[in-house]
């Protein structure tokens, strides 16, 4: 039995000994591009759009809390007395009324106010005015911020994460165009020489 040792033991290279780069000759340049495409999209897609999506609903929150601080500042509720009620066919839920209420400077006023169904003329209702003693809605809350927050962060998700797909498809569509193009090309130079050979 040989003592020789094989050059095909296992250990690591000689010093100064690099193992040439082997590449495959099968891959194209538009198969490289396509895989760092679709790296870059991926760490889009579960990097970017997380962050994206808590940015985005963190601004809507904040800016929703901001809107709902200065209509609570701004608007009150007062009580008002149900003079007439009209139907609403626009919105079955709620009736149009004509309300009357005195405001804090002892001015009696009237306007047009949309109440619950089934309210009888007479009947003391609260409403919501503003600074000029204009009937408006109420004020936002806390918790309606919050949902507002939850809903622009989920949509820019959505939305980001539908765009990654379509840049993906795109990208797939392009060079799936440029690969058959080139295929067909080759083939025109080849084709002519391959079925000769089975010519007599």
């Amino acid at each position: 039995m040989s003592t020789r040792s094989s050059p095909y033991a296992s250990g690591p290279p000689p010093r100064g000994d690099q193992a040439p780069e082997v590449r495959n000759p099968l891959i194209r340049t538009s198969d490289r591009v396509e895989c760092w495409v679709r790296r870059a999209l991926m760490v889009v897609l579960v990097v970017g759009l997380p962050l994206a999506g808590l940015l985005a609903g963190r601004a809507a929150q904040e800016s929703s809390s901001h809107a709902a601080r200065a209509q609570s500042a701004e608007r009150q509720q007062v009580g008002a007395r149900v003079l007439s009620v009209t139907g609403n066919p626009g919105q079955p839920a709620k009736e149009r009324a004509q309300v009357r209420w005195t405001d804090s400077g002892g001015e009696v006023r009237t306007a047009t106010a949309l109440l619950s169904p089934g309210t009888a003329e007479g009947a003391t209702v609260r409403v919501w005015v503003d600074r000029d003693g204009t009937v408006t809605r109420a004020p936002l809350t806390e918790r309606q911020a919050v949902t507002n927050g939850w809903f622009v962060g989920s949509v820019t998700v959505i939305g980001g994460a539908a765009g990654v797909f379509m840049t993906r498809a795109g990208t797939r569509l392009v060079l799936d165009r440029r690969r058959y193009a080139r295929w067909d090309a080759e083939w025109e130079l080849v084709e002519p020489r391959w079925t000769g050979r089975f010519r007599r």
